[in-house]
């Protein structure tokens, strides 16, 4: 049977949520230069891949947490899949926003949370951790017991590795860059050679020695 990550990577490349562009990398916000750009949010407007998805978030959730009581979205990517995959298990759900509103009740955290409650964080990607962590933290301050993160896919950052260590956080991610790399490879959308190169910006995202084929 085919592992996991290699069917969540395969179902990324067929409907282009992940972009590869070794070639022409994208910029980041922070100004690292990338040759991989994921958008998890496409997934919600392909039916089978969102399926399959859906299904291996709730299918983790059940192996590494039977007793959640509560699945956590991140805003905003990992509200939807927070939802269908709480209707899958029978669960309630909410969110915790990037901020607190001004206005209203001022919440951070939508939907009921009881001081004590089990919860399980849907992420839809991880990169240097910071979005994830903040969540999580928002989630402690409010009384709940986060047991861990589920992620659609993880870059495998030493940064964001770090940071979820650092916070004492298990991540556990359907799919990875290393999988979509080879997957990608296999399926012809970019070349061999190239996987080599997307491994080198994951080790060390700052060196773009890996642009154009440069030697490192």
């Amino acid at each position: 049977m085919e592992a996991m990550e290699t069917t969540v990577a395969k179902g990324l490349l067929s409907i282009r949520a992940v972009f590869l562009r070794p070639e022409e990398p994208f910029t980041w916000a922070s100004g690292i230069k990338s040759p991989i750009y994921c958008d998890n949010r496409l997934i919600l407007t392909a039916p089978d891949v969102r399926d399959t998805v859906e299904n291996a978030i709730a299918a983790v959730v059940r192996e590494k947490y039977p007793n959640a009581e509560v699945l956590m979205g991140t805003a905003t990517a990992g509200i939807a899949h927070a939802a269908i995959a709480a209707h899958i298990l029978g669960l309630p759900m909410g969110y915790v926003r990037s901020g607190a509103k001004d206005h209203g009740r001022q919440n951070r955290i939508e939907g009921r949370l009881e001081p004590g409650q089990r919860v399980v964080v849907i992420e839809d990607l991880i990169s240097t951790g910071g979005s994830v962590v903040e969540t999580v933290e928002a989630l402690r301050q409010a009384g709940a017991e986060v047991l861990g993160v589920v992620s659609i896919f993880t870059y495998g950052m030493k940064k964001g590795l770090d940071r979820l260590a650092a916070a004492g956080l298990e991540n556990t991610s359907l799919t990875n860059l290393d999988a979509v790399a080879l997957a990608a490879a296999d399926g012809g959308y970019i070349k061999p050679d190239d996987v080599e190169r997307l491994l080198r910006f994951r080790d060390n995202p700052s060196d773009e020695s890996w642009i154009g084929g440069q030697d490192a």
